[in-house]
C-alpha cells in the first residue's frame, strides 16, 4: 500500500491465513478487528503505534498459532484476551513498554513455545505468574507425548533485585529442558549498589517492615549555631525516608541521605543557623509496602546567655522587646472576624507573631503561632451572646495594652435573622484604629462599663424603631457613631466626655507618652 494505514482495514478477505500489517500508523487494535478471517494462523503487527488491545479484539481467531506486535507502544495486555486463542504458539512482545504481568497473564496459553518479553519496562514479577502457567506444570510431569522446548525471552528488562524479586530469580535459577532462556544472563538495574550483577549473583532475602533508630532523640543547642539531625532506617526493599516537623511549609530544611549498609538507610536533616522558632519536636519516618516505622527527636534552642528556652515552641519573652503592634479587625463575616496587624520591627523576615484567642474569662488562651510575612488572621465559628479576646503580640510575650481586642457576640432576635445576623459584635476594648462594619456599636475603655448593657439595650430599641415606617432611619454605621452616643445611645456625663476628649488629643502627642488604651475614628 502507498499510504500507511491507520486502522484495520474492513474488507480483508476471510480466506487469507497470514496478515502482515507493519510500520503503519495503528494505534489500537480494536474490538473483534479480525473475527471474519476464520482461518488466520498468523498475525504480524509489528512496528506500529498500537497502545491498545481491546479485550474482545482476538475474537474468533481459534485457529491462531502466531502473534506478533513487536516495537509498539504498549504498556499492559489483556491477558485474559487469548481465552479465544487456545492454539497459540509464538507471541512476540518485545520491545513495548509493558512493566507488570499479573499472576494470571500466562494462564489463557497452555501451548506456547515462544514467549518473547525482552526490551520491555519489567521491574518486578512473582514467581506466581510462571507457577500458575499450565503449561510449566504439564512439562515438568512430562504429560505431553512429545515434549518440545519452550523459549523464554526475559532479558533486556530494567530488573530491580530486592526482597520483591528473590522468588522469581530463585525460579530463573531453577530453569531447565524443556523450558530455555534465550539469554540466560539476566543483569540488574537496580538498587545502585547491585546494578550489573547477574541473577546467579545476587543472594535476595525476605522482606521486613522498617525499623527507625537514632543516636540522639533530645538535643539541646546553641542558638545560632548548624546542627544534623540523624536517624537510621533498616528495612527490605528499601524504604522511603522524609522527616516530618512544624515549619516544613514555612522553613524547609535539607536532607541528605546514604547508604551504611545493604539493608540500611541514613538520614540526616540539616538545620543552619539556629532559630528559636526552630525549636522542636522532629520526626523521621520510614515506609515501605510491608509497614512503617518513626522515631522523635526533640530540639531545644539555648539562649546566649546560657538559659534554655522553653518548651512552648518560641523564645520566652523579653521585657525590652517592646515593639507597637497595631491590631485591628478588618473585615466581619455571618461566621467570624478577621484581625489585621502592622508592627514595626529590626527584621521583618524573622519575626514571629503569637495569636492569643478565647472566651474571654478564660485565662488560658489557644495561642496559634503566625510566621514571617502574615499579618491576618480569620476566626470562625463564633458562639452567639459570647465574650471574646483575642491579642496579638511578638513571639511568645504575654499580651500588653493596646495588643488586645475584646468584643462579644450579640444574639439573634427572631429565628428568621439567624443566619444573616449570626455575629452582632460589640467592641469593648480596642488597641487602635478599628473598622467597625454597618450594625456594630463600640464602648471604649474611657467610658464606664456598663455603657456595654446600656449600649445593647438602645441597639435593640433602635432596631425596632427601624422596623417603624414612620420613625426616621438612620443607619448604625461607623460615621454615625458619634452622633448617635451624642443622642443618647450611651450617654455620659459631663466629666467622662471631657475624659474622652483628653484621650483623643493624647493620640497626637509624642510616642513616648502613653497611648490611650483604645480611640474610634
Amino acid at each position: 500500500m502507498e499510504a500507511p494505514l491507520s486502522s484495520i482495514p474492513e474488507n480483508i478477505p476471510e480466506d487469507l491465513t497470514k496478515i502482515r500489517i507493519e510500520k503503519s500508523l495503528l494505534s489500537e487494535l480494536p474490538k473483534a478487528a479480525f473475527s471474519h478471517v476464520k482461518l488466520l494462523k498468523h498475525l504480524w503487527l509489528n512496528f506500529n503505534d498500537i497502545a491498545i488491545i481491546n479485550i474482545t479484539s482476538l475474537e474468533g481467531l481459534g485457529n491462531l498459532t502466531e502473534l506478533r506486535l513487536q516495537g509498539n507502544k504498549l504498556r499492559s495486555v489483556p491477558w485474559t484476551a487469548f481465552e479465544e486463542t487456545p492454539n497459540l504458539k509464538i507471541l512476540d512482545l518485545k520491545h513495548n513498554r509493558i512493566d507488570a504481568l499479573p499472576e494470571h497473564a500466562l494462564k489463557f496459553l497452555p501451548g506456547l513455545t515462544y514467549l518473547d518479553l525482552s526490551s520491555n519496562q519489567l521491574s518486578v514479577i512473582s514467581k506466581d505468574v510462571f507457577l500458575n502457567w499450565p503449561l510449566y506444570h504439564t512439562e515438568n510431569k512430562h504429560e505431553r507425548p512429545t515434549a518440545s522446548n519452550v523459549v523464554l525471552a526475559l532479558h533486556d528488562n530494567p530488573w530491580l533485585c530486592d526482597c520483591r524479586l528473590g522468588g522469581f530469580i530463585e525460579f530463573i535459577k531453577s530453569l531447565s529442558p524443556p523450558f530455555i532462556l534465550m539469554n540466560s544472563y539476566l543483569t540488574c538495574s537496580s538498587p545502585e549498589f547491585k546494578a550489573g550483577k547477574f541473577f546467579h549473583e545476587v543472594d535476595l532475602k525476605t522482606c521486613v517492615k522498617p525499623e527507625v533508630s537514632s543516636p540522639d532523640t533530645n538535643i539541646t543547642a546553641q542558638l545560632g549555631r548548624n546542627i544534623t539531625l540523624t536517624c537510621f532506617a533498616t528495612a527490605r526493599p528499601e524504604p522511603a525516608v522524609r522527616w516530618i516537623y512544624g515549619l516544613k511549609i514555612l522553613r524547609g530544611f535539607r536532607e541528605i541521605q546514604s547508604r551504611v549498609d545493604e539493608d540500611t538507610i541514613k538520614s540526616q536533616l540539616i538545620l543552619p543557623s539556629l532559630h528559636p522558632a526552630d525549636r522542636g519536636l522532629y520526626t523521621c519516618t520510614a515506609n515501605n509496602f510491608i509497614g512503617n516505622s518513626s522515631i522523635s527527636v526533640l530540639l531545644d534552642v539555648k539562649s546566649p546567655e546560657g538559659s534554655v528556652s522553653h518548651s512552648s515552641g518560641f523564645p520566652a519573652a523579653i521585657a525590652e522587646e517592646n515593639v507597637y503592634i497595631d491590631i485591628r479587625i478588618a473585615k466581619q463575616t455571618v461566621y467570624g472576624i478577621t484581625v489585621e496587624w502592622h508592627a514595626v520591627t529590626d527584621n521583618p523576615a524573622e519575626t514571629w507573631f503569637t495569636i492569643h484567642f478565647g472566651r474571654y474569662d478564660t485565662l488560658k488562651k489557644e495561642q496559634i503561632y503566625i510566621g514571617p510575612g502574615i499579618n491576618t488572621y480569620s476566626v470562625t465559628d463564633l458562639l452567639p451572646a459570647t465574650k471574646y479576646e483575642i491579642c496579638v503580640t511578638l513571639k511568645n510575650q504575654a499580651p500588653r495594652d493596646g495588643q488586645c481586642i475584646v468584643f462579644v457576640t450579640g444574639s439573634d432576635f427572631n429565628e428568621m435573622e439567624q443566619r444573616e445576623k449570626l455575629i452582632h459584635i460589640v467592641i469593648i476594648v480596642l488597641a487602635m484604629v478599628l473598622a467597625v462594619p454597618a450594625g456594630m456599636y463600640a464602648c471604649t475603655t474611657d467610658a464606664k462599663f456598663n455603657c456595654f448593657e446600656r449600649c445593647t439595650e438602645m441597639w435593640r430599641n433602635r432596631r425596632h424603631s427601624e422596623r417603624s415606617p414612620t420613625s426616621d432611619e438612620r443607619q448604625g454605621t461607623f460615621d454615625s457613631l458619634q452622633a448617635a452616643s451624642d443622642e443618647g445611645l450611651c450617654k455620659e456625663s459631663s466629666k467622662e466626655q471631657k475624659a474622652r476628649r483628653r484621650s483623643a488629643e493624647k493620640i497626637q502627642k509624642p510616642k513616648n507618652e502613653r497611648r490611650p488604651t483604645a480611640e474610634l475614628y
